[in-house]
């Protein structure tokens, strides 16, 4: 790995944000997929998860030439239902936020971004389902001054993450490594080394140690 590679990694890792993240709902159309990963990686998000029930069983794809690469940045969690995801966030104490038009929504801007928060953005004709809707803390609205009601899915994702980072560079977020060290190497690794990730997962054995410079030291 080349030392300026290294360093790339190394300044993305220390600026991504462990307790912020997006939860799809059935978003179903690749290029919505895909523009919100790359938003995701853009303001540091570490993971995205996602539930999908679509005719041929569980398929979530993305179209490379929006995401322009950040999915490889960014893990892609997949959940059985939304039930399942949104109890599973809860246990890692993540308030859950639904981008959704009801009579509880509030100013997305009102929202306190610095607490562990994800954020649940619906289907793309349907918005969040009303079991979502139920279960989440609380939902949230772009104010619309125009005639049309929303925005697109992965637009509408974009403005809520920019306001959450917004509010985290404020806050100092991003001023310091956030991530556990122990996953830090590893994805340092995963990033740096992608063709050899294979040959140790395959045989369950640890990853290498890196030297200051990124590259293996022999053992």
């Amino acid at each position: 790995m080349l030392s300026r590679r290294y360093q790339r990694i190394c300044q993305t890792l220390d600026r991504r944000q462990p307790d912020l993240t997006v939860l799809m709902e059935d978003v179903h159309k690749p290029h919505n997929i895909s523009a919100i990963i790359r938003t995701c990686d853009a303001v540091g998000v570490m993971a995205v998860h996602a539930m999908n029930q679509v005719a041929d069983g569980d398929v979530l794809d993305t179209y490379s030439q929006v995401a322009q690469g950040s999915e490889k940045w960014v893990d892609l969690n997949r959940h059985p239902d939304v039930t399942v995801a949104i109890d599973q966030l809860h246990q890692q104490n993540f308030k859950i936020y639904a981008a959704h038009l009801s009579d509880r929504a509030v100013d997305y801007r009102t929202i306190d971004y610095t607490q562990p928060t994800a954020i649940l953005m619906g289907a793309e004709r349907w918005g969040v389902s009303d079991t979502a809707a139920e279960l989440v803390d609380g939902h949230i609205i772009i104010p619309m001054l125009g005639m049309v009601q929303s925005l697109n899915v992965s637009v509408a994702a974009a403005v809520i993450l920019f306001e959450a980072q917004r509010q985290r560079l404020q806050a100092g977020f991003y001023d310091q490594p956030r991530l556990d060290p122990e996953f830090y190497r590893q994805k340092v690794f995963e990033w740096g080394y992608p063709e050899l990730v294979a040959h140790y997962r395959d045989r369950q054995l640890p990853y290498p140690p890196l030297d200051s410079e990124g590259q293996i030291i022999s053992t």
